[in-house]
């Protein structure tokens, strides 16, 4: 954790932070009615505890001791008007309801809304029990499909921290962010096996000032995501794998999409992964949109099969019939210091759109053999303005 990252964005130090006699009131869920046997349905008892501690004063703790509870879906929803930190401790392992017909379509299994300086920590476990779930996961087939559940939801919310908790096996996304600002993640775990569909680790959109860093991620789609509207993000200190990489996007499906801008990618570690690095938009856009002023560096990639591609004709259903180019234009992109092993021939893929070259497309320093070692790695290039400064293994194309 950059400890001046969190001071600007806190206001205090997590020296302060860890001050528990400044606590003006702690709300246990024990005390209001949970059984945490890991059967019974506890979510009325979240809730009342909820309820309690959001209407507080001061600095308020929400304590979720050792044990296993059943919830969900749940919103803890504010403004808590008069409450000026409100932590949320879990020590235990939270368990969602298999009951798909109880949750919104899109919608999460814990959501938090329209909140400020919200602390979620403790070293619990969110378990999205996702088995269950996944056979119902048919959206690439049917465009009606009812979305699952994302397990953690942040909507809405500003000067959040979210530090030393796990979520394994969701159903859909691990954690998901919309509309937030200042946003501070670090040593987060987050699993699910390499062929669960859909499990994103952590999904960011529309969302500005976001610092997540110091977590390991590994399941069975992208281990970070960054979605439309984005602004300042910052991605650092990640290990990630199994899994789809670290994405920008898909973008482009969507009418009036926002654009997508300050992002920074560094220090991370990828291992087995399907993509390292990936820019994915959608062809015959039906708006036009941006993504712009993006740094990805000091990357290594470990026998990761496309270890940088930008793919302007993404299309993972069967449903693109069209041959229109797409319209999000990529441009002032930075691939700095990435070196390792690429598992397939082609260890740079740069495929932008005929409709909007990409433009200002940086490469320094870039060193991937292939994890085989018999022969050299390659790069594809079509539609794009590259320059290519320092080391380049494989060699440049134009």
């Amino acid at each position: 954790m950059d400890k001046e990252i969190f001071k600007v964005t806190f206001g205090w130090s997590t020296r302060e932070l860890s001050k528990t006699k400044a606590l003006s009131f702690e709300f246990n869920v024990i005390s209001f009615g949970a059984e945490a046997d890991g059967q019974t349905d506890d979510t009325h008892a979240f809730v009342s505890a909820w309820e309690k501690a959001c209407e507080s004063k001061g600095r308020v703790e929400l304590l979720v001791p050792k044990g296993t509870y059943l919830i969900g879906p749940i919103k803890f929803s504010g403004p808590c008007k008069n409450v000026s930190s409100l932590t949320f401790r879990i020590e235990g392992y939270l368990k969602a309801s298999t009951e798909l017909f109880k949750y919104d379509s899109g919608g999460g299994w814990i959501e938090f809304r329209w909140l400020e300086g919200l602390i979620l920590t403790g070293g619990g476990t969110f378990d999205g029990q996702g088995v269950k779930a996944w056979p119902y996961n048919n959206c690439l087939q049917d465009s009606n499909c009812r979305i699952l559940p994302t397990s953690v939801k942040f909507m809405g919310t500003n000067k959040t921290l979210v530090q030393d908790i796990t979520s394994i096996n969701s159903m859909f996304f691990h954690i998901a962010l919309v509309g937030c600002n200042n946003f501070i993640g670090s040593k987060i775990k987050i699993t699910a096996p390499e062929d669960s569909p859909n499990t994103d680790g952590i999904h960011i959109e529309r969302s500005s000032h976001v610092y997540v860093s110091h977590s390991r991620i590994g399941t069975g789609d992208d281990c970070i995501s960054i979605g439309q509207g984005n602004s300042h993000v910052a991605i650092t200190n990640i290990s990630c794998g199994p899994g789809h990489g670290i994405s920008v996007g898909s973008l482009g499906k969507y009418p009036n999409e926002e654009d997508v801008s300050g992002l920074v990618v560094k220090d991370c570690i990828m291992t087995g992964t399907s993509n390292g690095i990936r820019i994915k938009t959608w062809p015959n856009s039906p708006g036009s949109s941006a993504a712009t002023n993006m740094t990805f560096k000091n990357i290594v990639m470990n026998n990761v099969s496309n270890p940088i591609i930008i793919d302007q004709s993404y299309c993972p259903s069967l449903s693109c019939s069209s041959k229109a180019p797409s319209r999000v234009k990529l441009s002032d992109i930075y691939f700095k210091n990435i070196r390792g092993t690429s598992s397939s021939e082609v260890a740079v893929s740069l495929e932008c759109s005929r409709g909007f070259p990409c433009q200002n497309i940086y490469l320094e320093d870039v060193h991937l053999n292939l994890s085989s070692g018999d022969k050299s790695s390659t790069s594809l290039c079509s539609n794009v303005r590259a320059k290519f400064i320092g080391t380049q293994i494989p060699p440049p194309c134009y």
